[in-house]
């Protein structure tokens, strides 16, 4: 069964940080594009930061690059996010995130149940 476990979120002050970990099983982690993504209620899920399976050139939205940083770790099926810098507008639940393009087009992505950020005095 594919699963996407996150942890690491909770309650923090403006300017602190949180790491958060997504440990994947149930399919070949090396192989897959991986993501974080945040939501608030009302609002579509944003990007937060990418990296290629290779673990190489990351990418940011304005909104989080310089504050945040993807890593991953493939021989432990985890992906890392580490927020800096936090501000109140960080707050959302954040999601793991899997994706595989194949050929012809087909493609699987896969997404975990998520975890609160609050970042509030």
């Amino acid at each position: 069964q594919v699963q996407l476990v996150e942890s690491g979120g909770g309650l923090v002050q403006p300017g602190g940080s949180l790491r958060l970990s997504c440990v994947a099983s149930g399919f070949t982690f090396a192989a897959y594009a991986m993501s974080w993504y945040r939501q608030v209620p009302g609002k579509e899920r944003e990007l937060v930061a990418a990296i290629p399976r290779t673990g190489g050139t990351t990418n940011y939205p304005d909104s989080t690059k310089g504050r945040f940083t993807i890593s991953r770790d493939n021989a432990k099926n985890t992906v890392y996010l580490q927020m800096n810098s936090l501000k109140p507008e960080d707050t959302a639940v954040y999601y793991c995130n899997a994706k595989l393009i194949g050929l012809y087009g087909s493609t699987r992505n896969y997404w975990g149940q998520g975890t609160q950020v609050t970042v509030s005095s």
